[in-house]
């Protein structure tokens, strides 16, 4: 303890509010050893309540719906969320898009958010004590850089996995189209039809299969298929999606052949993907540039260039 008080006090040069932090900190971190010693009972020592919910959502692969954690959850929730709630609503979107639908997802992500940025810089700064050599500053330093992983870590975790999620929708959506078209051209409903390409998808792509199954799922309870399309746009976030679930929208509202405009969009979107192939092909000569020129062309004038420097240095030798 000492040692601490003495290392605060080297940097902040006030023995005092050196003492003062160190009671800030080791608060903190009682806070943190409680929150989690809270979490840790609430799991092992309530065995009833993990059978009751084992029972109400037995499904095997079924996204947790908080458990045991949510009373804990809901009591710190309004100190970890945002004040503003157009922050909450961004985070509640993009963890939407990240397949985290649960209704404690944004409390969760905040939570550990919180706990990352306190529990972190603790973490190396009682860590560091242990490494000699090192002065007080740089043990500041490497705390607050902790902090600042901490704080800016989980952004960048979930936009992976947005990133992630969105690239395998958008790959299984051509097959997804295609079936659709296949299907209504068969005589299927728009219910049916979206019902046999999620069972048709579940081995090659389970995330699409998955929200169609979804989509199918809101229809049978009563949703209007409108509401459950648009729904299944907000799921997921792809541009191509919207503009399908804009066009099925369009085709139930006027009563036009849902086959036909399927096969329109399926076309239009055969030519964007080409296109799109197209732009990505035009760009490669920009980018071997780089490569060229940083690995190429080193090692090309070498070999053209460095018989010929060696023999004038020789001749200049010679002289």
């Amino acid at each position: 303890m000492d040692y601490l008080i003495g290392m605060l006090d080297s940097v902040l040069k006030d023995r005092q509010m050196a003492q003062m932090v160190f009671v800030v900190l080791m608060a903190v971190a009682v806070f943190c050893l409680a929150l989690a010693g809270m979490f840790l009972m609430s799991t092992l020592f309530h065995p009833v309540r993990s059978r009751l919910h084992n029972v109400v959502a037995p499904e095997v692969g079924a996204a947790p719906s908080g458990g045991s954690f949510t009373p804990l959850l809901k009591a710190i929730a309004p100190y970890v969320l945002p004040k503003k709630e157009k922050e909450r609503s961004r985070t509640a979107q993009r963890l939407t898009h990240a397949g985290f639908r649960n209704e404690n997802a944004l409390s969760n992500f905040y939570a550990i958010k919180t706990l990352l940025i306190v529990g972190l810089p603790l973490a190396v700064f009682f860590g560091l004590k242990w490494v000699p050599g090192l002065a007080s500053l740089e043990v500041i330093q490497a705390a607050a850089a902790a902090m600042l992983l901490g704080a800016l870590g989980p952004n960048y975790v979930l936009g992976k996995l947005v990133e992630r999620r969105k690239r395998k929708l958008y790959n299984g959506f051509p097959d997804a189209l295609d079936l659709l078209v296949v299907c209504t051209e068969a005589g299927y409903g728009l219910k049916p039809a979206i019902q046999r390409v999620s069972d048709e998808l579940v081995v090659g792509h389970p995330e699409l299969a998955e929200e169609l199954a979804l989509v199918n799922s809101e229809m049978r309870a009563g949703v209007d298929r409108v509401d459950a399309l648009k729904n299944l746009a907000d799921r997921t976030g792809l541009e191509e999606i919207s503009g399908l679930v804009a066009l099925l929208s369009q085709s139930l509202r006027f009563g036009t052949s849902t086959a036909e405009s399927l096969r329109i969009y399926s076309e239009e979107f055969r030519d964007k993907r080409m296109q799109r192939a197209e732009e990505a092909a035009a760009t490669i000569s920009t980018k071997m540039v780089f490569p060229l020129v940083m690995c190429m062309f080193p090692a090309f004038f070498v070999v053209a260039i460095g018989p010929a420097v060696v023999g004038l240095l020789d001749h200049f030798q010679a002289w």
